[in-house]
């Protein structure tokens, strides 16, 4: 069937639908509706589809789209639920399970007929993981069968004046309704207003003087202060005191039209080195670039004792043998100093006593790559994208080159680029199965380095690894699967993926074949490198990388400008690339 896709953004929820009517035998074709009403109109008439699905939509489909075709919308809410916010109140009103409904475009917005629906436990997640994982099953789920029973032609949508659905308006939700009381709200509450917003809008606040988003909510258990007071920093984070207890806020986003250059999503750290100290800090030092003089930097033991309630993005932890290092960056983006930190982790992990290495391992994304907002940010985005390439390609050497235990790659959310890359370094890589993987730089412009020449023709072949970077299209975790991109495929949900990484990684500990295989790796990797060497394929990608950071006038600036600024770059279909999500 030709469908064609209509979303104001190509997101992760429109890459997975997109990737998996492509797996069904669809053939898919995407405009976005940010791009006009008349881009759409143009894309309808010239790919003349005989289905529209709108899994992202922020603006209504032009009427005579929708009355000349079947168009079916995604509501992130269940059967009755209407209106722009409704995830949002989900999670401000502590819904212990919500829904998805793929509905009929109609002139009221979110009544039209219902095709299919899905529901789903809510976790105690942010926003932004809850959609890209709950959501995005059910929202998934939903879409196949609608399409399906679309294409059967002997399905009858249920209209929402049916009995048992009970309609109800939820209004947009509001800065008003999200601003945090630091004096009255208990920690709990700063918490779920802070994941209600935690990647978009944000909590509308006031951090020494000046109005910034707040992005992201994770709980302290022993710093302590004045409700309101900020008391610390960690790893970019910054701690800030409620009224019985404390919160860490991994991201701040100064407001467009405050006069900051940057007025987007970074580590919060870097963007309170920018705001003068407040009163009663004495003179101190000046800030550095990324993290203020005024406030102590309080880190977090690698091994965390299971009595803490503490933020950290890398954690390490052993058992029976095997080694988790975890690691969770806001977006999936990895600046060069979280390459560095997590490739420390990774030589320390090298050191303790075991057979099986775990990357990963958790919910959400697993790493998209280089941190283009970080990027955008300093005062020079050549020198910092090639800093945090470097930085990016050190640790994807020192996963290549560890052949005394077996490495694996756990997926439980999407990678992009260099985090797609930084996976295939591992012996093994397993993903859940509602992950998207975009192993490709083309749409930043970008020809790519993390070793990609190397691991990936020697996964999928020298024709599939150019197809797959020339494309430049979203896979999905069953098509990786089949390519050879992906070893294992995990069908866990979202809250139960670590559980069964943890399992899965006992049975490969356990396997009286393992030793054997430790051995044949390293056979391997030595008869690689004799072949070419690791370090040629590292300066080959480094040459052709180089040339393009360091050219003003190469697509790249302004690409990556446009992507972190959220400017359209004039792209019909701007699939997903390198960068914070």
């Amino acid at each position: 069937m030709d469908i064609l896709l209509v979303a104001s953004a190509f997101n992760s929820l429109s890459q997975r639908v997109y990737a998996e009517l492509s797996d069904q035998g669809h053939h898919v074709d995407v405009v976005l509706a940010s791009h006009g009403a008349d881009a759409v109109r143009a894309a309808v008439r010239e790919v003349r589809p005989e289905l529209i699905v709108a899994p992202m939509l922020k603006s209504a489909l032009p009427q005579d789209v929708w009355q000349e075709h079947t168009c079916l919308i995604v509501h992130p809410g269940p059967p009755g639920d209407r209106g722009p916010s409704s995830l949002d109140w989900a999670i401000a009103e502590e819904a212990p399970e919500w829904g998805v409904t793929v509905l009929q475009a109609e002139a009221a917005m979110d009544a039209g007929d219902i095709w299919a629906e899905g529901s789903f436990r809510v976790p105690p997640a942010g926003k932004s993981d809850v959609y890209r994982n709950e959501v995005s099953d059910a929202a998934a789920a939903a879409v196949l069968l609608a399409v399906r029973r679309f294409a059967d032609g002997s399905f009858k949508p249920r209209p929402q004046s049916d009995p048992g659905i009970s309609v109800v308006w939820r209004d947009s939700f509001r800065q008003e309704q999200r601003r945090i009381d630091w004096e009255s709200d208990s920690t709990d509450t700063v918490l779920r207003k802070l994941r209600g917003a935690d990647s978009q809008p944000g909590v509308l606040d006031e951090v020494c003087g000046r109005e910034v988003f707040l992005h992201g909510g994770h709980p302290e258990d022993r710093l302590r202060g004045h409700p309101g007071e900020l008391l610390a920093t960690r790893s970019g984070a910054v701690c800030r005191a409620t009224r019985d207890g404390a919160v860490w806020i991994p991201n701040l986003r100064a407001r467009k039209n405050s006069g900051d250059p940057a007025p987007f999503r970074r580590p919060a750290a870097s963007v309170l080195a920018t705001f003068p100290a407040p009163p009663g800090s004495g003179p101190g030092m000046p800030s550095s670039s990324d993290r203020p003089y005024w406030l102590p930097e309080i880190a977090a033991p690698l091994e965390l004792p299971p009595n803490r309630t503490t933020w950290t993005d890398i954690r390490y932890r052993q058992r029976d043998g095997i080694g988790f290092l975890s690691f969770s960056f806001p977006g999936g983006a990895m600046s060069t100093n979280h390459c560095r930190r997590l490739l420390a982790a990774y030589r320390y992990a090298l050191t303790r006593p075991t057979s099986v290495l775990v990357l990963g391992g958790t919910r959400d994304f697993f790493s998209n790559g280089i941190h283009l907002n970080v990027i955008e940010a300093s005062s020079d985005p050549a020198g910092e994208s090639w800093s945090n390439l470097l930085a990016m390609n050190d640790l994807v050497e020192a996963v290549l080159r560890t052949t005394d235990r077996l490495v694996v790659a756990a997926l439980g959310g999407n990678a992009a680029a260099g985090g797609v890359m930084l996976a295939l370094a591992a012996d093994e890589v397993w993903c859940r199965t509602g992950s998207v993987l975009n192993p490709h730089y083309r749409n930043m412009g970008l020809y790519g380095s993390e070793y990609w020449t190397y691991s990936l023709p020697r996964r999928v072949g020298a024709e599939t690894a150019e197809r797959l970077t020339s494309e430049a299209l979203p896979v999905s975790a069953a098509t990786a699967a089949r390519i050879g991109l992906v070893d294992r495929l995990v069908p866990a949900h979202a809250r139960e993926f670590t559980t069964e990484v943890e399992r899965l990684a006992a049975a490969l500990a356990d396997d009286p074949d393992l030793t054997r295989r430790i051995t044949a790796k390293t056979t391997a990797r030595h008869a690689d490198e004799l072949q070419r060497p690791l370090a040629e394929y590292r300066r080959t990608e480094l040459a052709r990388m180089r040339a393009i950071f360091f050219d003003p006038q190469a697509p790249y600036h302004a690409l990556r400008s446009a992507f972190v600024r959220k400017v359209p770059s004039g792209s019909a279909r701007p699939l997903a690339t390198e960068g914070a999500r």
